[in-house]
């Protein structure tokens, strides 16, 4: 049972989709990755997207650039948590997609992460789900320590070396 689905539209914004995947992977969270396009096979986006809740998905991560209406399609069918992903395009930089996400109507919240902030959204999905686990919460406040335990680390070098 995949607990997290991850779902882009095209094979291009594979690269940046699997830093969400390999979060996920960092905390043994089962999750499965789909590519679906919205726009140019709708029939089996719907499918997709109703089936989820079924198959005991509990939150998405949807990553989509340009006109991205893959995240708030899926947050208009799928009644969990949707976390979208805006993806860096030619034209914007990724703004259109951004906003395409954020600006979604009353009543169909997606939570949405950075342009191309796929490992965030990774974060974001075990932080939903540490809601109704302990173990994981533990696991996430151990990753929360070693974080610090780092940057901590890079400061004592750098006073070390006088850079």
């Amino acid at each position: 049972m995949a607990r997290v689905a991850i779902v882009m539209g095209s094979d291009s914004d594979l690269e940046v989709m699997k830093k969400a995947a390999s979060v996920l992977d960092e905390f043994g969270i089962d999750h499965e990755m789909n590519i679906i396009s919205a726009h140019r096979e709708p029939e089996e986006f719907f499918n997709w997207a109703k089936g989820l809740e079924d198959k005991g998905t509990k939150v998405v991560i949807a990553g989509a650039g340009m006109a991205a209406h893959l995240p708030g399609m899926t947050a208009a069918i799928f009644p969990l948590p949707v976390i979208g992903v805006p993806l860096m395009g030619k034209a914007f930089s990724g703004q259109d997609a951004l906003y395409s996400i954020l600006q979604m109507p009353p009543g169909v919240p997606v939570a949405t992460m950075a342009v191309d902030g796929a490992k965030n959204a990774g974060l974001m999905a075990v932080k939903i789900l540490a809601l109704s686990d302990e173990g994981l919460l533990s696991r996430l406040k151990e990753f929360s320590r070693k974080q610090k335990e780092e940057v901590m680390e890079k400061d004592r070098r750098l006073k070390e070396n006088g850079i």
